[in-house]
């Protein structure tokens, strides 16, 4: 009798061990604990390193910007990620005659943690794109791109912020191939990014607590996207399981008067209220450098929670009338 006694508890025992053992990845315990993570952004820098003759925005104050709200989080015993949603080539002669390095060395300087590979990342000729990714201390990101049959890129990067598992997925618009030249982009095709994120974010909420998308797609109000290709709106409502996604390509800021109503008219300093299609979150950070989004969620008990949005201006000035009928920026 106790041999049998003993026989059976090791055989609970043992299938209690195998229990443990599988259970799924990114799939984690942690009960009533709050955890605050803070997503930065930006987008379709288009080679906007120095500040322009008004001494708005340029890479020196967007770092810090961002140094400050990092320490910020830390101090609280937040995390933070910050994510490019793409376009950092093309804009201006001092960064096109040098093939955006001051750029992407900078942003290795800020600390990005990922990026989305723009439509403009082929404006140059495909070992200049290689040479920019040496220069880049974070990964450029794009699951849809395919080189001779094989992903150019990395489709996603996962991070792990004090234990919450985060998933980074980068989607680049299926345009691209219609807006670059055709002989630089040869053995190259560029599929759908609805498509590749529809195979990808089951197998990362298998992965992941939290699945991002760093995107350059385009936000088009209410999915009409015209005669350009579907972009962010259209890819949430298509597929489930996105937290949120960080946009680039249509060079807006990203703020909603109403639902499916994009607030064009939006003036730096404002409230900002994201988007919101299908449970996905939908920000972007309008273009050069002009804000930093910050997105302060909470995450608890597998829940990922917006607590508050906003645009941060780096160095914006507004134009006003003065007395002699001119204008100028203050």
């Amino acid at each position: 009798m106790h041999i049998a006694l003993k026989s059976v508890s090791l055989s609970l025992l043992a299938a209690g061990l195998l229990t443990a053992c599988t259970t799924p990845p990114g799939k984690n315990n942690y009960l009533d604990k709050t955890y605050k993570i803070t997503i930065l952004h930006t987008n379709d820098h288009h080679g906007r390193f120095w500040p322009n003759a008004d001494g708005e925005y340029g890479l020196a104050a967007q770092k810090t910007v961002v140094d400050k709200v990092r320490a910020e989080v830390k101090a609280e015993g937040g995390y933070t990620l910050l994510l490019s949603g793409g376009d950092v080539n093309t804009g201006v002669p001092e960064s096109d005659l040098q093939d955006a390095e001051p750029d992407f060395r900078a942003m290795s300087r800020i600390g990005y943690d990922a990026m989305a590979v723009g439509n403009h990342e082929f404006d140059k000729l495909v070992p200049v794109l290689m040479k920019q990714r040496g220069w880049a201390s974070f990964p450029m990101l794009s699951a849809n791109i395919y080189q001779d049959g094989r992903r150019m890129f990395d489709p996603y990067a996962m991070f792990n912020l004090g234990g919450v598992k985060v998933a980074v997925l980068g989607l680049t618009t299926d345009d691209t191939a219609k807006m670059v030249n055709p002989a630089q982009i040869q053995g190259i095709e560029f599929k759908s990014p609805i498509a590749e994120a529809a195979k990808l974010v089951p197998e990362l909420r298998q992965k992941a607590d939290i699945v991002i998308a760093a995107t350059h797609m385009g936000h088009y109000p209410d999915g009409q996207h015209g005669v350009n290709a579907p972009g962010d709106v259209e890819m949430a409502r298509a597929v489930k399981g996105i937290d949120l996604i960080v946009g680039g390509h249509g060079q807006n800021p990203v703020c909603m008067k109403a639902e499916n109503v994009r607030d064009d008219a939006y003036v730096p300093g404002q409230p900002c209220a994201p988007d919101r299609q299908n449970g996905a979150w939908i920000v972007q950070a309008h273009e050069w450098g002009k804000y930093v989004g910050r997105a302060d969620f909470e995450f608890n008990n597998g829940k990922f929670k917006l607590v508050k949005y906003q645009l941060i201006p780096v160095n914006l000035k507004k134009t006003v009338a003065t007395a002699d009928g001119k204008t100028e920026k203050v």
